[in-house]
């Protein structure tokens, strides 16, 4: 992995698309660039209008290239979804060097070993994480690369997905003028990033709420087990607020981001707003004990849904507990609730990076982590963007590294060309 390499993440939520830009340095990265705009064409985490998907994109990424004075040209594109599937996978393979030290080809022919599975035709793989490596029989080995062997076997989860939603994934990205580098799960960046080693051994839950869905992530002995989405999220407080109050959605949100608690108790009385009615042009003045008592139940509604879905994916309590994150988590009061509703140690998990300290980046920073660390050590790096020395965005044009991992569209087409 070289030094200044510039990648370049898309978080494509229901309320916000988010471009994250970071620079890899020594196999580490620092985020340098954020782009945020508002996501029009997204309902419940699906793409319903491709045009404005594009127009938002496109902003997101204009935000973020102004930021730095760089052009993007590739990204990594966050996935999620109740399409989504895990499947257990097995490879095994002989290692082909002649002094039966394991190389990166090996380790390759392995898990492209370990993809070969039988699939619906609707659905197709996004990704091949592997648990373990077995070399020879020794079991438990996360890095086999340098190690002699004989027989190296690989023990994977495939990702699979809906062709459908993949594919109007990409033709948005692609119509907005950028390449996908590649698909990333966004339970699994999320959870590289916000979750600690012990947590995912002894296992626990990862929560992303987000405005129109909360993805549900199960990790257990260090890797993701289980994955599943619940259609509810921030929009569906917003849209209480603007029934209790009689006012419009858009101000319900302005209301819900500026003076929203989740915990009644938290409340202030003499913290008061007016808000414009509809059908009349009057204001009428609230406190936010008035909106806390429209927002807790339905708050505490959305934490009783998620711990019945832990329950029917057949878990009940995890030692790690229970990790939030996501844009509705940073409301005042969520984490009580959550701690009464679950019943168990809840924490909430924000980037420790600047200029993303919210738990609402944590999907779009986890994308960069896992690609940093997927290459971690591989004599080809990550770049999606080629950094030019001046910082400008008409002469900084992206140099392309032909040499790269092939994206989700290359693999697919190298795959099918095997069978033909």
């Amino acid at each position: 992995m070289s030094n200044n390499d510039i990648i370049v993440s898309l978080d494509i939520g229901t309320s916000k698309v988010r471009a994250i830009i970071g620079e890899v340095t020594s196999g580490t990265f620092n985020i340098i660039g954020v782009g945020s705009a508002d996501s029009d064409g997204i309902r419940k985490g699906a793409i319903v209008d491709i045009d404005q998907t594009v127009q938002s994109i496109r902003s997101a990424v204009e935000h973020a290239e102004q930021m730095v004075g760089i052009q993007i040209s590739e990204v990594y594109v966050g996935i999620s979804g109740n399409h989504i599937g895990l499947q257990s996978s097995h490879g095994v393979v002989a290692v082909q060097n002649e002094d039966r030290e394991i190389g990166e080809d090996d380790i390759d022919r392995v898990i492209k070993a370990a993809e070969v599975i039988a699939l619906p035709p609707e659905r197709e793989v996004i990704d091949v994480v592997a648990k373990q490596y077995i070399v020879d029989g020794l079991e438990g080995i996360q890095d086999p690369r340098g190690m002699i062997g004989v027989r190296l076997e690989v023990e994977a989860t495939i990702i699979t997905g809906a062709k459908t939603p993949i594919h109007n994934l990409l033709r948005c990205v692609e119509k907005s003028g950028l390449k996908v580098k590649d698909l990333v799960l966004m339970s699994l960046g999320a959870g590289g990033l916000a979750l600690s080693k012990d947590e995912k051994s002894m296992g626990a839950v990862l929560v992303d709420i987000g405005a129109g869905q909360a993805t549900i992530a199960v990790y257990e002995e260090g890797s993701l087990s289980a994955t599943s989405t619940i259609p509810v999220g921030g929009e569906f407080v917003t849209n209480d607020i603007a029934y209790g109050l009689r006012t419009l959605t858009d101000q319900a949100e302005k209301v819900k981001l500026k003076y929203g608690c989740a915990w009644i108790d938290d409340a202030a009385s003499d913290v008061v707003f007016k808000v414009l009615r509809i059908g009349s042009n009057v204001e009428k003045e609230f406190n936010q004990e008035d909106l806390a008592a429209i927002i807790e139940p339905r708050v505490q509604e959305i934490f009783q849904l998620i711990r019945q879905e832990v329950k029917r994916l057949g878990y009940n309590e995890l030692p790690g507990g229970y990790i939030l994150t996501g844009g509705t988590v940073s409301m005042p009061g969520v984490l009580k609730v959550a701690q009464m509703e679950l019943a168990a140690s809840v924490r909430i998990a924000v980037p420790d990076y600047i200029g993303v300290r919210d738990p609402g980046f944590t999907g779009g920073v986890g994308i960069l982590h896992h690609v940093v660390r997927s290459y971690r050590g591989r004599s080809s790096g990550p770049s999606a963007n080629k950094k030019n020395v001046n910082r400008n965005k008409q002469s900084a044009a992206p140099v392309q590294d032909t040499s790269k991992k092939p994206g989700l569209v290359e693999r697919l087409k190298n795959m099918f060309s095997e069978f033909i």
